[in-house]
């Protein structure tokens, strides 16, 4: 009798999750998986380690009508289809945990709103699977060749003109001509924006005005509003959040929230000659 059917029969509450290909590797560490270089690692100064027990990578929690699981492959497929039936999900990233849902579903978004308590005069960010997928959202010809290369996939929301060619509904940051673009280091949330054809609404998952999420517990009380939780253990990064940096404007960049990456995103603006915009007096 293996782990999973001893757990069921002891706790009625948790059911055997499905078979995964690190699991029959016998690997007792999963990952939330970056296709960044060693090298881009190193430069973020992050700890990209997710640390689960085998015994918690073996199963799936069940809460009330959500079910919790682990943020693996396995899993991304279920992940895509509540994306593409327009329900909302909780996913790692790499910086803290958020809600996700279509873009382009105004019934989603609205959704996201109403479980954070949050204005619909405060917009929100989008998430995309890969770099070249920016241009389908937002204007870029005007930043210099290779910048969203070193800068993303990484701890970074970068804010662009949405442009007259975006794919994103109007009803998204209606009023709005920016957007904020992320491109997290963490595969699970990119293979299900790949999974579900379209850009991902992202936020962070708690009440607004709440601290920041690093760990699945800390938006208990929310997990009733989600379709599916999907658990990448602790996160290294704290609760600051990604670096928020505007780059609207040619040559010109301007910090809007330090996050967890500011001098190393700094660092990287200036070596493609970018300027700190001036501040408004």
């Amino acid at each position: 009798m293996n782990l999973s059917t001893r757990l069921a029969e002891k706790l009625p509450g948790i059911l055997p999750a499905p078979s995964s290909p690190f699991l029959r590797k016998g690997i007792s560490e999963l990952r939330c998986f970056s296709i960044a270089n060693h090298s881009r690692r190193l430069r973020w100064g992050l700890q990209k380690k997710m640390v689960w027990s085998l015994e918690r990578a073996e199963t799936c929690v069940v809460s009330s009508s959500c079910l919790v699981h682990p943020a693996t492959e396995a899993y991304v497929q279920e992940a895509v289809e509540a994306i593409k039936s327009e329900k909302v999900i909780a996913v790692p990233t790499d910086t803290l945990y958020g809600f996700a849902c279509d873009a382009c579903s105004l019934e989603a978004v609205n959704r996201i709103y109403e479980i954070k308590g949050r204005k619909l005069t405060s917009p929100l960010a989008i998430s995309v699977g890969d770099v070249l997928d920016i241009k389908r959202v937002a204007t870029t010809n005007h930043l210099p060749h290779g910048l969203l290369d070193s800068l993303l996939p990484g701890p970074v929301t970068i804010v662009l003109q949405r442009g007259e060619s975006s794919i994103l509904e109007k009803s998204l940051n209606p009023g709005i001509g920016t957007i904020g673009v992320r491109v997290p280091d963490c595969e699970f949330i990119r293979e299900v924006s790949r999974g579900s054809g379209s850009v991902l609404a992202l936020t962070s998952a708690n009440l607004s005005g709440d601290r920041s999420s690093v760990c699945v517990k800390d938006f208990e009380n929310l997990w009733q509003h989600c379709a599916y939780v999907y658990d990448g253990g602790l996160l290294p990064s704290g609760r600051a959040g990604s670096t928020i940096v505007d780059l609207t404007k040619a040559g010109k960049y301007k910090i809007i929230r330090p996050g967890s990456a500011k001098q190393a995103t700094v660092a990287i603006l200036e070596k493609y000659l970018l300027e700190e915009e001036e501040e408004d007096r």
